[in-house]
């Protein structure tokens, strides 16, 4: 896996925290792979979800659209020269598989890492068969969610959903692969973007669940009182860190991307207990449409309110 190059080649130009054992290799998972898309598939969808498509198709006849971005973004994205489609979604309940993690070692939980990862694809997935139902270029302003419901304590409903957008004279502005684009980006960036002269090809993300290993408990009362680095954590969290950022990366070059604007880190328990935690990159993946990339010089505004 080249995505692992980071942590494991002396030569990479960065080094591990020392005075810890390396991660186990037994502990190491592939990387998770997207969830094939199908152009014009409708798989996963209930019956109201077609039927609202349905109704949506004959809404953009008539010039009619929803939307959750805001005023200014709705009217940046238009001055842009996309055409606001309709509000598509995906979702995925899953349920999450057990693992077991060692008490005393960093490992990476590799069921729980590819689950949370699928879960999330199924849904972005069904967000992007849908905008395909409408004929659209891509989706802008995607957020993902994760829900949980107290008839599913081992269960979680992935949620994802943005805009519809179509180019108004008709230029084709898909991803390399044929996919509608799907960008987290604001309105806002997403016009900048476009006058900067790129355009967003896709969202990527890489993720790692990882358990901590906790200290034991001659461990934790020689360091009583005293100033030093916590090796076993500071490793912990970078490995499980670098993970993410690798598979992230990964993803963008799969996308023929040339690089990646807004990227997050997040990360989040999930209610696992506080020593395994998911750690979550993504990025909005970009190609340059054009070779020249004017900047447009930032307009002073005074406001008028006092």
């Amino acid at each position: 896996m080249g995505f692992l190059d980071r942590l494991t080649d002396p030569n990479a130009g960065g080094q591990r925290p020392s005075g810890e054992p390396d991660l186990d290799p037994a502990a190491q998972v592939d990387a998770p792979r997207a969830e094939d898309y199908k152009a014009g598939a409708l798989a996963g969808l209930p019956d109201s979800g077609r039927e609202r498509l349905q109704r949506m198709k004959q809404d953009i006849e008539r010039g009619f659209f929803t939307s959750d971005l805001s005023v200014n973004e709705f009217l940046l994205v238009k001055e842009a020269g996309f055409e606001p489609l309709g509000l598509v979604l995906g979702s995925s309940i899953y349920h999450i598989g057990m693992q077991m993690g060692t008490w005393n070692q960093n490992m990476e939980m590799g069921v729980l890492t590819q689950a949370m990862y699928h879960a999330r694809e199924l849904a972005m997935t069904r967000m992007e068969e849908e905008a395909d139902q409408l004929g659209a270029d891509g989706i802008v302003g995607v957020r993902l969610t994760i829900g949980r419901y107290d008839w599913g304590a081992d269960m979680a409903e992935f949620i994802a959903v943005g805009t519809a957008v179509k180019h108004k004279a008709g230029e084709l502005h898909r991803a390399p692969n044929g996919r509608p684009f799907t960008s987290d980006l604001s309105g806002q960036d997403f016009s900048t973007l476009l006058r900067a002269g790129y355009r967003p090809v896709g969202l990527v993300m890489g993720n790692c669940v990882y358990h901590v290993a906790q200290r034991g408990m001659m461990q934790s009362l020689r360091q009583v009182g005293r100033n030093m680095e916590m090796t076993n954590f500071t490793q912990a969290l970078y490995e499980a860190r670098e993970l993410a950022m690798g598979r992230m990366q990964t993803e963008a070059e799969e996308a023929q991307a040339g690089g990646l604007v807004g990227v997050k880190l997040n990360q989040a328990s999930h209610g696992w207990g506080s020593h395994v935690i998911e750690f979550m990159a993504i990025a909005t993946a970009v190609i340059p449409t054009r070779e020249d990339h004017t900047i447009e010089k930032p307009t002073l505004v005074l406001p008028l309110n006092g």
